[in-house]
């Protein structure tokens, strides 16, 4: 009998005003220079343009992650159950979900020193950043956000 990831009890959060995607940081370890990140992208549909600039340990939970190439052309499909260690990479590229929404499990482990990901405009121009410590300060707001909501139920 094929089980279905709950996805019920995830605190999804948005990524500013980019469309197509929201994420759960499950956990950040500064010491150990490793982030666990949920991200869930939207059926048929593409996120914004970036490069992975840190070692990205991926599985994929739920439904089709879709990986596109800079022209829009479909590079590569990992269905349910695939695990994949990609090394950073200076191409960038745009990922999404296939029929139905994907969900992937993202273990992002940055060397000291190096970004997480570089966000690009569609004329390949770094528009924003991301560190590990931005990620960190990310999950400690978002706990903060819980906590409270927590208090006033």
């Amino acid at each position: 009998m094929p089980h279905h990831f709950d996805e019920r009890l995830i605190r999804w959060q948005p990524f500013g005003d980019f469309p197509h995607f929201v994420y759960a940081i499950l956990q950040v370890d500064m010491q150990q220079r490793i982030a666990d990140v949920l991200f869930k992208f939207a059926a048929g549909q593409q996120i914004v343009l970036h490069r992975h600039k840190a070692l990205n340990h991926t599985f994929v939970v739920q439904g089709e992650h879709r990986l596109y190439e800079l022209d829009g052309r479909l590079r590569e499909v990992r269905p349910t159950g695939s695990f994949t260690v990609s090394p950073p990479s200076e191409t960038p590229h745009r990922e999404g979900g296939g029929a139905e929404d994907c969900i992937v499990l993202f273990s992002m482990r940055p060397q000291p020193g190096e970004l997480l990901y570089e966000i690009l405009d569609d004329a390949g121009e770094t528009i924003a950043e991301l560190s590990l410590e931005t990620l960190q300060a990310l999950f400690e707001a978002s706990a903060t956000e819980a906590e409270a909501e927590a208090e006033a139920a």
